[in-house]
């Protein structure tokens, strides 16, 4: 009978918050990085927020070399130039860099289309502008808070504000991280990488909300056990599911990074980032921070208690 496997065969009694100090410690310094480097060098927007022009063109003699048409359409020095298959494998569609001025939008889109010859017929040729651009700015920021607010709001309802407040600082650190890497590196950073940074917050509260709900079984079954030590153990025994379920997702990611070509480059490489800064957010920012929260919340009882006794006294 197939029982499964099982990576760890019995649960480790590794103490977490030996080293959350010094998590607390790296992270702030992550989080300054990224956010004095947004603010000094901004991001190296891609077509899809800075503008530039769309093609979608098909090749009437067979499926489109994405790879032979890409390092064709790179020498004539336009600038940034993404390609990627359009839905039917004859179909591509072309970004290019927007370019100094009107004329020489129009000049990039002849020299394209003598590169590219008489086989392909065009069926879309549009010049987004910078303010287009700018919508799609606002419009991804919009997604990434509404989609913190939404974690933040069931994280509190099923397991009380203090994981919520520590789930969503948790995922702003991820986020904020992500954009951040791009920023510092100066790599492009366009529709897909903003997909990226909405999955990563995804995947982040996935472990929190395991390891939340071991929490609250472990507060039904231990009533008398350290706050601390309970966090402990729970993270200790969803530890096996973590390895294995993560892991996975870190191979799959690196495979995706190094096969994928370059059109997900960007996207691969913040899901990369993001799986690897998720499962430590998950394990040394959310699960102190809840524990602080906890004792904080402990400490303010007591007060209200005592004072409520003194004032009892005759």
């Amino acid at each position: 009978m197939f029982r499964g496997i099982r990576l760890l065969k019995t649960v480790p009694k590794l103490d977490y918050f030996r080293f959350h100090k010094l998590c607390f410690v790296l992270s702030t310094l992550l989080c300054l990085a990224s956010l004095v480097s947004l603010a000094t060098q901004g991001l190296n927007f891609g077509v899809d927020f800075a503008g530039g022009t769309v093609i979608e063109a098909r090749r009437t003699t067979g499926p489109v070399d994405l790879a032979g048409l890409r390092a064709k359409l790179g020498a004539l020095n336009l600038g940034d130039i993404a390609l990627q298959e359009f839905g039917h494998p004859n179909d591509v569609l072309i970004r290019v860099e927007r370019q100094e001025s009107e004329q020489a939008e129009m000049r990039g889109v002849q020299q394209i289309r003598e590169a590219m010859g008489p086989e392909y017929e065009y069926r879309r040729v549009e010049v987004v502008g910078p303010k287009v651009g700018a919508e799609l700015v606002e419009g991804g920021i919009l997604a990434v808070l509404l989609s913190l607010g939404g974690i933040m709001a069931y994280m509190a309802l099923r397991f009380g504000w203090r994981a919520g407040l520590s789930g969503v600082i948790a995922i702003l650190h991820d986020c904020l991280t992500t954009v951040g890497l791009f920023s510092i590196l100066g790599l492009q950073f366009d529709l897909n990488v903003l997909a990226a940074v909405v999955t990563i917050a995804g995947f982040s509260i996935n472990d929190t909300v395991v390891i939340d709900d071991r929490i609250r079984e472990n507060m039904r079954k231990f009533k008398q056990m350290d706050f601390r030590e309970l966090i402990n153990r729970s993270v200790n025994e969803t530890m096996a599911r973590t390895v294995m379920t993560n892991g996975l997702v870190l191979l799959a990611t690196l495979a995706l990074l190094l096969f994928g070509g370059p059109v997900l480059a960007g996207f691969s490489a913040a899901l990369l980032w993001g799986v690897i800064v998720g499962t430590y957010s998950t394990i040394y920012v959310a699960s102190p921070l809840e524990w602080y929260l906890a004792k904080r919340g402990r400490v303010d009882q007591r007060h209200a208690e005592a004072e409520a006794a003194s004032a009892n006294k005759p």
